[in-house]
């Protein structure tokens, strides 16, 4: 008889316009908890599917004996984010997988690959395939990674399991959560990431919704939980007031060595001053919004990165 492990874990699942592919899928969600853990719980996140996801998962839920299967229907159509923060809060394992989608591409020894990996002390391991990211993504993970100081690698990611301590301490550390994978990144504890192989070649499509909602969310975490803000605000701030010491030293040099029309030379120095004043004014202005979002977003009382028991 398989030895099964004794932790609780729960397997939090995004759902949204997925009936095509969510029985499949949570077929083998449901074959992994029961074949390897005694107690286990499958959270559905019913995103206001179109379709008849949620009948699918009705359906295959009644197959599970060992391992219980809820599902959550949000009120509106929320995004990944959002409705995964519900099915988070909900779950009550000492470890929590998260899948963000239902796209089975990757072998079901997987699940229980980064599961061991985090009982060697990472309490964040996600799974990532081998192929080669979109440009997009690709360029918005360069554009974070250059205007933050986190030491986290993000990357594409299919799915995560949490420990328990990391839930707890993102709850001690943000009111809430607008992009996991950022205030992941930012609770200073140890991650690690395992790539796998392709088992079938799934393109991802999303409707309307989810393209807007990820247009809109990639926008925000940049401002959100990058300097990137400040330094362009910062830079234009240094090029407008450049450009106005130079409007107040051409004025002031016309001013002496022509006949400028009346009232042109106290035109010009008024409105120079009055913009380089101005500007200052609005970097304060970002600066003091930037301090903000950091004790917001990104406070934490302390951080470390693991325990260490030195005895019993």
């Amino acid at each position: 008889m398989k030895i099964k492990e004794k932790n609780f874990v729960s397997a939090v699942i995004y759902v949204h316009n997925a009936e095509n592919r969510i029985e499949k899928f949570l077929r083998t969600i449901i074959e992994v908890m029961e074949d390897n853990f005694e107690h286990s719980e499958i959270i559905c996140v019913n995103d206001c599917s179109e379709d008849c996801s949620s009948d699918v998962i009705k359906k295959v839920s009644a197959l599970a004996s060992t391992t219980s299967v809820s599902i959550i229907n949000m009120s509106y159509f929320h995004g990944v984010e959002n409705a995964m923060n519900a099915g988070v809060d909900l779950s009550i394992g000492d470890f929590v997988f998260e899948f963000d989608n239902t796209y089975l591409d990757f072998a079901p020894s997987v699940i229980m690959d980064i599961y061991y990996r985090s009982l060697q002390g990472y309490d964040i391991v996600s799974a990532s395939s081998n192929r080669r990211e979109r440009v997009s993504s690709k360029l918005f993970y360069k554009v974070f990674e250059k205007y933050t100081d986190l030491s986290y690698e993000m990357t594409t990611e299919s799915f995560r399991v949490l420990s328990r301590r990391v839930i707890n301490r993102i709850s001690s550390m943000n009111k809430t959560i607008p992009y996991r994978k950022a205030v992941y990144a930012n609770c200073g504890l140890m991650t690690d990431n395992i790539k796998y192989n392709k088992i079938n070649s799934i393109q991802e499509t999303l409707d309307k919704r989810e393209k807007k909602f990820r247009s809109g969310l990639a926008v925000d975490s940049l401002i959100l939980f990058t300097n990137m803000g400040y330094s362009f605000a910062k830079t234009m701030t240094v090029l407008m007031m450049f450009m106005s010491m130079i409007m107040i030293i051409y004025s002031v040099v016309i001013y002496a060595t022509s006949n400028p029309v009346a009232g042109w030379t106290t035109t010009v120095l008024f409105l120079s001053i009055a913009f380089f004043g101005l500007f200052g004014i609005l970097t304060i202005i970002i600066k003091y919004l930037q301090l903000c979002i950091d004790l917001v977003f990104k406070k934490k009382h302390y951080s470390f990165e693991n325990i260490e028991k030195l005895t019993k």
